[in-house]
């Protein structure tokens, strides 16, 4: 039997035997399914990082959920924005976070750097078609995550080449 060939063999073992404990932890199946889930558990972080609550507020935004937009933000900014959608209400958020992520055409989002023990700061840089903004986010941990709660006013990028320019 050929290298490649133990290989393939190898994968499709490790998957099926991936595939029978979810099926049988369906099932209702408990025998060792705690120790395993603790196992997981510990060599898994709790909370997510910083970037991830980026990426789910644009996910949110890109949707035009506003209570899952509302859930990345604390403090003061959660309470300013709660109090806007009570202003204007809910689909007139929902339709303003949504043309708001459709007019970014890409996002870079740097490593956060810990400010302290519960807090950090990320750089977002969205691309636009016609130029680049980065903004300073700051989070804090709650609720078992991070959450944005505060971020500073945007800042213009020089782009090298604008978004969707041929490139010789």
């Amino acid at each position: 039997m050929t290298r490649e060939r133990k290989a393939k063999l190898a994968t499709v073992a490790i998957l099926a035997c991936a595939l029978g404990l979810v099926m049988a932890r369906r099932g209702g199946w408990q025998a060792g399914a705690a120790p395993l889930a603790n196992w997981i558990t510990a060599t898994r972080p709790n909370i997510a990082s910083p970037s991830d609550t980026i990426y789910r507020m644009m996910d949110a935004a890109r949707d035009g959920d506003v209570s899952s937009y509302l859930a990345c933000y604390t403090g003061s900014m959660e309470r300013m924005l709660r109090q806007l959608v009570t202003e204007k209400g809910e689909a007139s958020m929902a339709d303003y976070i949504r043309r708001f992520n459709a007019s970014v055409k890409g996002v870079a989002v740097q490593e956060p750097q810990p400010i302290g023990e519960q807090e950090a700061r990320v750089r977002v840089e969205f691309v636009y078609s016609d130029r680049n903004e980065a903004q300073l986010y700051y989070f804090q941990k709650a609720g078992g995550g991070w959450k944005i709660a505060r971020q500073e006013d945007s800042q213009g990028v020089k782009a090298i080449l604008p978004y969707g320019a041929p490139v010789e």
